[in-house]
């Protein structure tokens, strides 16, 4: 794919005119915020706003008889794509990517205008909005964008199961007119390992030579899936990276590769001093390996929504277990909105499922009410989508209705003196259904990194509470403390200054002392 992540003019008043061109702007590249941000008393109004951005796009004469689309990472929130003036496509989703298709609206061996109109404002219709959020949901084009050229014939997706550890199963999914299909399992080095069978969009290989993806040894592979002619040259490929690894939530905890694996985690914002989503690749890997590496967590929680493909990658490469889940914070909005919602799932499990590091899908709104018609949707499609994988979704409530495979509990019922963690039985309605404590800790005891010796101990012995008694239970899959670092919030929540101090780190990523409690581990 080409990268478009230069030379964009950006505006943070829209007007019709900026899509034809109209008015000279400052440049910006990507990823962008909409809106630089305090460290402290940020607010909406910071970033909020219709804002516009603007490129060229030059597309050569040999594009023609090629199929072109316009990839997306991440726009916040409510897209309007126009290319030459005229709007091709919308999206209402600031955490998950989308394509456009230009071929058509595209002039060959010219210089086209593509503009984003972008509302990141906390609109009602677009989940997680409607009512107050604990956490700001920044604005702008703060992921990349692509110009991907195909073949005539496309190949949509490959998606990669793996039901052994010496075997994968790939289903290919092609727009065209049915070109011969060509299928590779390659190693991490790009070697050829061995050639798939099947026939259509159905193949597998079984690889006795596969090594496991694991903790300690994250092995990568990839699936090379190719369109060919009728003289064999390939008109269209398409390359996803996979682990053969496999992965089960049971009643006695969780198991990969048929191993028993304590998730020991943290839940992580997305958000980075002053620039609010707009962290470049290199920061999101950072903190992945923070969380592996430093604070030796083997799981993190992306709350509370699906978070950048260069975070999952890392996941994947340094063998840190995800639990990611769609966008949302209490609220469940009107038919329209949990139809949106419905989509904001399809596309979470289409856009993430071949990382192995991904272990639980989160189907449910955090903290929201019981709703089952709504639920049971969004978890059937999840299982639809991806059968290999299972579900859950984060409750504050006991004996909740439970429509998924995991049962998800935020546990912040120690104080400093009650028990670290409440009774499985008190809280699941299906003892025979597997069960994690998805947060704990955080606005219980919120201490800065400057608070006194005692508070700063007594924060760290909470963690380690909690912790301790998740881990010393033998059917609690795992438990994921609230928050690894510190993180800007609305004025209804955090301690005066809009900020929530509730993680083991700051916001620059520097240790508290409950920071040690994980490192430990």
């Amino acid at each position: 794919m080409i990268s478009l992540c230069s030379d964009w003019e950006f505006t943070r008043e829209w007007s019709a005119g900026f899509a034809h061109g109209e008015g000279r702007f400052p440049l910006v590249d990507l990823p962008h915020t909409a809106g630089e941000v305090p460290l402290h008393y940020a607010k909406p109004e910071d970033y909020a706003g219709i804002c516009g951005y603007r490129r060229g796009l030059s597309v050569p004469l040999e594009y023609r008889g090629k199929r072109l689309f316009l990839q997306f990472d991440g726009a916040a929130h409510f897209a309007e794509v126009y290319l030459n003036g005229e709007k091709l496509a919308e999206h209402a989703c600031g955490y998950t990517a989308f394509r456009v298709e230009i071929t058509s609206a595209v002039r060959y061996g010219m210089e086209n205008r593509l503009a984003v109109r972008l509302d990141t404002t906390e609109n009602p219709a677009v989940p997680p909005f409607g009512f107050v959020l604990d956490y700001l949901a920044y604005g702008g084009l703060y992921r990349e964008v692509w110009l991907d050229v195909r073949g005539a014939d496309v190949i949509e997706d490959v998606f990669v199961t793996t039901p052994t550890l010496t075997r994968a199963e790939i289903a290919l999914t092609v727009s065209g007119s049915g070109a011969c299909r060509r299928v590779t399992l390659l190693d991490a080095a790009g070697a050829v390992c061995a050639m798939a069978e099947g026939d259509d969009n159905k193949y597998y290989v079984n690889y006795s030579n596969a090594r496991p993806w694991t903790l300690d040894e994250p092995n990568l592979y990839s699936i090379r899936a190719e369109l060919l002619d009728a003289s064999g040259a390939v008109t269209d490929e398409k390359t996803v990276r996979f682990g053969f690894r496999t992965a089960e939530f049971c009643r006695s905890g969780f198991y990969l590769n048929g191993e028993r694996v304590f998730l020991r985690g943290l839940n992580r914002h997305q958000c980075y001093p002053y620039m609010g989503y707009a962290a470049p690749e290199a920061l999101q890997r950072e903190d992945a390996r923070i969380l592996k590496e430093e604070l030796c967590c083997t799981a993190v929680r992306t709350s509370h929504y699906p978070q950048s493909r260069h975070f999952i990658d890392a996941c994947d490469e340094l063998g840190l277990l995800v639990f990611t889940e769609l966008p949302g914070w209490q609220h469940i909005g009107d038919a329209a909105w949990k139809r949106r919602s419905v989509e904001n799932v399809r596309e979470m499990v289409t856009q993430y499922r071949n990382h192995p590091s991904i272990v639980l899908w989160g189907v449910r709104i955090n903290e929201s009410l019981d709703d089952d018609d709504f639920y049971r949707e969004t978890n059937a499609l999840a299982h639809s989508l991806d059968p290999s994988r299972q579900t859950s979704g984060v409750r504050y409530l006991e004996k909740s209705h439970l429509l998924e495979d995991v049962y998800a509990y935020n546990d912040f019922s120690h104080d400093g003196t009650a028990p670290g963690a409440k009774k499985r039985s008190a809280v699941t309605p299906d003892m025979d259904k597997p069960y994690l404590i998805s947060e704990c800790n955080g606005h219980m005891f919120p201490t800065k990194s400057f608070d006194p010796w005692e508070k700063r101990q007594e924060h760290a012995l909470r963690h380690a509470r909690v912790q301790n008694a998740a881990a010393s239970d033998g059917e609690i899959s795992g438990c994921f403390g609230w928050v690894m670092f510190d993180y800007p919030t609305h004025k209804d929540f955090g301690s005066g200054d809009r900020v929530c101090y509730h993680g083991v780190m700051d916001a620059f990523r520097n240790p508290k002392l409950a920071a040690a409690l994980y490192a430990s581990q």
